[in-house]
């Protein structure tokens, strides 16, 4: 692995957000000014291919990434900031499995995403 590759790396290793190639990229370039866009845009996606890093569209024309999780995760998707909530739920779960048992599925991969915005306005 390059130099620049371990840099990216480290950079989604540490990420606690989902950030998208041009954030990677802002983050990228802090540690090592030298890293170009076309760099990380090939990197995301040779780490994405190699079944590290999970693509994800939040509906805002960007696609975001995360590392692969060991435990499966869902997503809630703050409309009006863009904020990604991850949060596990075994209701739904249990309720997606019993959908797909009716419909005549076993259920063996999922992903969740709910949109919404928050019940009180922001202060102003």
């Amino acid at each position: 692995m390059t130099g620049q590759r371990r840099v990216i790396a480290q950079i989604l290793s540490a990420a606690d957000d989902h950030p998208d190639v041009e954030e990677v990229h802002r983050r990228a370039i802090a540690v090592d000014p030298r890293i170009s866009l076309s760099t990380v845009y090939r990197t995301v996606r040779l780490f994405e291919e190699a079944g590290i890093l999970a693509r994800h569209e939040f509906g805002d024309g960007r696609a975001r990434y995360e590392q692969v999780a060991k435990e499966h995760h869902d997503h809630l998707i703050d409309m009006r900031t863009g904020h990604v909530i991850e949060f596990q739920n075994e209701q739904i779960e249990r309720l997606q499995e019993a959908i797909a048992r009716e419909l005549g599925y076993r259920l063996v991969d999922h992903r969740l995403e709910l949109y919404g915005v928050p019940l009180t306005k922001p202060k102003t």
